[in-house]
């Protein structure tokens, strides 16, 4: 598969997303580059499961993303990396 630039990755999070907030890292802290959200929201499901749990272990989620999502992102160029508890950060692989 292709790997999907910045923009039409945030295009395709947001559209498969819709209640998840998806914005730039510029918007964040600055830093250059990267995607970032909110690992606190418990609205926005994929497969029943929120996207994103920090403290989750077990197969449902790879390193606090949700499994499908996390091999989503992996199959696109990107990964899905904790900033703090409650702020996941996307960054192209």
């Amino acid at each position: 598969m292709k790997k999907l630039n910045r923009e039409q990755l945030l295009e395709k999070l947001r559209k498969r997303y819709p209640l998840q907030k998806f914005m730039t890292t510029e918007e964040f802290d600055g830093s250059k580059g990267g995607i970032w959200t909110s690992g606190e929201n418990d609205r926005q499901l994929h497969s029943g499961l929120p996207l994103f749990d920090y403290y989750a272990e077990g197969n449902s989620y790879v390193f606090g993303v949700v499994a499908p999502l996390h091999a989503w992102l992996e199959d696109n160029g990107w990964y899905g990396e904790w900033y703090d508890a409650g702020t996941i950060m996307i960054w192209e692989d």
